[in-house]
């Protein structure tokens, strides 16, 4: 095996945040940021405010009534312009609003509705439609502070400085929407789609910790207790790593996740093993399992597989038929594979301060991997022969990255391939054509 195989760098691990999960949990919410903009923009109306209060007092101490006059009149001109503002951003947001669900609608159709979460978790859609409303409610509260008397004897506020945050906001939006267009136009191209959920896959494997040495999982000992799940069903999104190691550390005992992320859970069935002492308090265990009604790529190294695979299998469909978009999928499929082709899979040990094990967690191993990323997809690749040429190119590939114990999968997948393609392609030369490696399918 040459050199470069050996010296291949390992994904970077990051250590897990305690906050990890409220984070995540956040940015697959639509609400919290256009809501955080809004309180914001309140705040910051308020000091804009007591800034135009503050000015007017000013010119009224020094007696200068001609500067605030002129004042005043800029502020009614300018009230025009807000009130052009407040109407129109209302057109715009509707506009936004519009582009995004035709977008997700055609995502969706095309790809798998599992990537409708890449238009939720979109930071520059949640920024767009957040300074959208942020600069409506500015629209309304400067047009509350303006003052109805023209006497500047009298004048209590000319909102003079809020009128200028006002058009700042709107050069902002613009700017967004400009950005916005760019990249929804970019999320509903594929191959910036596949990319997203690739990177996403390699993000989620390096916030993995140190895998279980040999024997450690099996040195825990006996099960002692068992904790059942007492939630609602769903989905295993996540677990707060952070506080399950601290309650075993506080307990004395090791903690194993019975589960995986991502399987279901339904009420009354074991969540985690207690090894080495009784079984935590209900109240300690309080919002360290996030269960929802989907999989997210939050501790789901698994999840991109999974998703990269029902692109092929709807690309290589009847109703689509595009075994492009399947090549491309497998480029990706075959990229994540190699990422983890050397890294010890199967269970990860997640310790405390002091470097003892106190959660030991299970993730798929390199076998069930391989399954999920190439299993339905070689299914349908027969009839395909861009398909079969590519799916055999990266077996190829892994079968020189991986280590020979791991081989075994690879060469089960290739060899299943060419006896489907051989019973499928009754001409010895397609049959030769669609066993034939090629990294770019046919190209």
């Amino acid at each position: 095996m040459s050199d470069w195989m050996v010296t291949r760098s390992p994904l970077p691990r990051r250590r897990a945040r305690a906050l990890s999960p409220l984070r995540e949990h956040l940015r697959d919410t639509f609400w919290f940021a256009p809501t955080a903009a809004m309180v914001g923009v309140f705040v910051v109306w308020l000091v804009a405010q007591e800034l135009d209060a503050a000015l007017v007092r000013s010119l009224q101490d020094d007696g200068d009534f001609g500067t605030l006059a002129e004042l005043l009149r800029f502020a009614n001109d300018a009230k025009t312009v807000v009130s052009a503002v407040g109407s129109a951003m209302m057109t715009f947001i509707g506009v936004v609003f519009s582009i995004s669900l035709v977008a997700v609608q055609m995502a969706s159709g095309q790809f798998t509705p599992r990537v409708v979460r890449l238009f939720v978790r979109s930071r520059i859609t949640k920024a767009t439609f957040a300074v959208f409303l942020a600069t409506f409610v500015l629209t309304l509260l400067v047009l509350t502070s303006y003052d109805s008397t023209p006497d500047p004897r009298a004048a209590t506020s000319v909102p003079l400085v809020q009128s200028v945050l006002t058009l700042l906001m709107v050069a902002l939006s613009l700017l967004l929407f400009v950005l916005y267009v760019n990249g929804t136009l970019r999320l509903m191209r594929i191959g910036h789609v596949i990319a997203r959920i690739a990177a996403e896959s390699f993000r989620a494997a390096a916030l993995m910790p140190a895998p279980a040495e040999d024997g450690e999982t099996a040195g825990t000992g006996p099960v002692t207790a068992w904790v059942a799940h007492e939630g609602r069903a769903g989905v295993l999104r996540d677990v707060n790593i952070a506080r399950l190691v601290r309650v075993a550390r506080g307990q004395g005992v090791v903690l194993r996740l019975v589960p995986r992320i991502g399987d279901f859970l339904v009420p009354g069935t074991p969540v985690l093993a207690v090894h080495g002492g009784a079984a935590p308090p209900r109240r300690a265990l309080r919002y360290t399992l996030s269960v929802g009604v989907e999989r997210t790529f939050h501790q789901d190294p698994a999840f991109g597989l999974r998703q990269l695979s029902d692109i092929g299998l709807r690309a290589l469909s009847p109703a689509v038929n595009d075994p492009t978009t399947a090549v491309q999928a497998l480029d990706r499929v075959v990229q994540i594979l190699a990422a983890l082709s050397r890294r010890p899979l199967d269970a990860v040990v997640h310790r405390d301060r002091r470097g003892a094990a106190r959660l030991v967690q299970s993730v798929p191993g390199w076998t069930e991997l391989v399954d999920l990323g190439f299993a339905e997809v070689r299914g349908c690749a027969v009839g395909a022969p861009q398909v079969s040429r590519r799916l055999l190119a990266g077996l190829d590939d892994l079968l020189l990255l991986a280590p020979p114990e791991r081989r075994e999968p690879l060469l089960r997948h290739r060899e299943l391939l060419r006896q489907a393609v051989e019973r499928g392609t009754p001409a010895p030369a397609d049959r030769a054509f669609a066993l034939l490696p090629d990294r770019q399918g046919i190209g």
